[in-house]
């Protein structure tokens, strides 16, 4: 049996999406699996910063550890934090708050 997590997405425009997904999935493939918009240039491989969002804290152990290309990416994105990470690298191991910014392009 594929355990399930709850995974919220904050969009920079107020709304709020709560979706349950299975263990293992990134955050990136969770908000496409789930029509929920979520910008991702590169297609998910790592070589933009358009899926940046910032995960809600105590919630970001909850979350695949960042390597070191997705860190190294994030050096470059323009309002990144202490809890940025790229939608796209993101593995659920359990229940996750992520806030969507806007771009800023």
């Amino acid at each position: 049996m594929t355990t399930m997590h709850k995974v919220t997405f904050r969009m920079f425009d107020g709304a709020v999406h709560e979706v349950e997904t299975p263990a293992g999935l990134s955050l990136l493939e969770t908000a496409l699996t789930n029509d929920i918009e979520l910008e991702h240039a590169c297609g998910g491989f790592a070589a933009c910063t358009t899926c940046h969002v910032v995960v809600q804290d105590k919630t970001d152990d909850n979350l695949s550890e960042m390597d070191f290309d997705e860190e190294d990416k994030l050096d470059e994105c323009e309002g990144v934090t202490l809890h940025s990470r790229l939608a796209c690298q993101s593995r659920v191991e359990g229940p996750v708050v992520v806030h969507v910014p806007p771009k800023p392009y």
